[in-house]
């Protein structure tokens, strides 16, 4: 079967389904017009399909000719609380945004759907889609897990994939994978600081929680550069700061919540102890009250080393040797998908979209409101899901 030469005449129909999608973002775990897009576009194929009872997922099994293994291929749905600002005549105008990509790996695998079920007679096993929510801070993964995703073939799957699109960084139709850590575990640190609010005019009568609240942001700075061994990183990026109401009144209380990115249970657990402790000590130092929490969000994503040589076999081997290039170390995005992997054997693939002309090493990255993904790689990034699918039952079958 030529999966890619299939793939390509389907480009229009998923440049199509692409741009709808990217039209309708939703936000969460609750994405009911996005589900029904996914489920229009694969209704007529040979799948049975079920839905999430606690989130809007889309599980579809594809019955192979031949009974044998299951591999899962996943694409998540959700967008990002991003107002779009790239001027696209497809661009959404709800405050929402597909500012990661979402709506190209719903199509990818939408395409998969349709190359294997017409190649299904030559299928050594049966293939689980995984369209999935709530990636972007939801667990969507980990709610579909308990679900029973694994368990959907009536077999548990011996090897899972999925392909996650990039606008910066990778040249456009490129692929990429590394086995071991590929993506960082992500947290969340969530700070209150509670003072006493006053007149503006008369900061030594009050208790400032906002001069103390930036003092803690440049203070978890600084620490992070001097407790952490720069090939074992952390990086704590202060993404929300909230305080007051006007000008000339200070406020009662100051809040910031920060993403916390590491690679190693070492550094995981020394962030966790340690970032709160650099808050309360500059509460105390300031005189005012902190809440300082630590909360866990996704583990590392760690990419199984044989399927990540098979995914670097199954691209060159597919597309062409120009269309790979390996990742020389981990990246600092997080992924639920990373649940998925520490329960089967699998890989996260990147695969490079900066539209067409782009330098991909200045165009707006992913989660930008700028961001802009190029269409020309959905055809690739269809063929690649399927090869994978077919390839790997294929193998395990032998």
């Amino acid at each position: 079967m030529n999966l890619r030469d299939d793939a390509r005449a389907l480009a229009g129909d998923l440049v199509q389904l692409r741009r709808a999608l990217h039209r309708i973002p939703e936000v969460g775990l609750d994405l009911p017009r996005t589900q029904e897009t996914v489920l229009a576009a694969l209704d007529g194929l040979p799948l049975e399909i079920s839905t999430g009872t606690g989130l809007s997922s889309v599980t579809a099994v594809l019955r192979g000719a031949q009974e044998g293994p299951t591999v899962l291929l996943r694409g998540d749905m959700d967008a990002l609380p991003v107002a779009e600002k790239t001027g696209l005549d497809f661009a959404a105008d709800t405050g929402r945004m597909h500012a990661c990509g979402h709506d190209l790996h719903t199509s990818m695998l939408t395409g998969a759907a349709k190359l294997l079920s017409a190649h299904r007679d030559r299928l050594a096993g049966d293939v689980v889609f995984m369209f999935q929510p709530g990636e972007e801070g939801f667990d969507g993964a980990g709610q579909m897990l308990a679900e029973g995703v694994l368990d959907a073939s009536g077999s548990r799957p011996d090897a899972a994939y999925a392909i996650h699109v990039m606008s910066a960084g990778l040249r456009s139709g490129v692929f990429g994978t590394r086995g071991g850590p590929a993506l960082a575990a992500s947290n969340v640190l969530k700070v209150t600081v509670n003072g006493e609010g006053g007149h503006g005019s008369m900061p030594h009568r009050a208790k400032d929680p906002v001069q103390a609240a930036c003092a803690m942001v440049t203070a978890l700075q600084a620490w992070i550069t001097r407790t952490f061994d720069v090939f074992d990183p952390v990086v704590l990026t202060v993404g929300t700061f909230h305080a007051g109401t006007q000008q000339n009144v200070i406020p009662d209380s100051a809040t910031f919540h920060a993403t916390v990115r590491s690679f190693s249970p070492t550094a995981q657990r020394k962030v966790r102890e340690g970032s709160p402790e650099v808050c309360r000590g500059i509460a105390r130092a300031y005189g005012v009250e902190v809440d300082a929490e630590f909360v866990e969000q996704y583990p590392v994503t760690v990419n199984d080393h044989a399927e990540a040589d098979f995914v670097a076999h199954t691209v060159r081997e597919a597309l062409g040797e120009e269309f790979y290039a390996p990742l020389p170390q981990p990246l600092h995005g997080s992924e639920d998908f990373s649940r998925v992997i520490a329960e089967v054997p699998g890989a996260m693939l990147t695969l490079g979209s900066p539209p067409a002309g782009a330098d991909p090493e200045t165009s707006p990255n992913n989660h930008s409101p700028l961001a802009v993904f190029d269409d020309a790689v959905l055809a690739d990034g269809a063929a690649v899901y399927a090869e994978l699918a077919a390839r790997r039952l294929t193998k395990a079958a032998a």
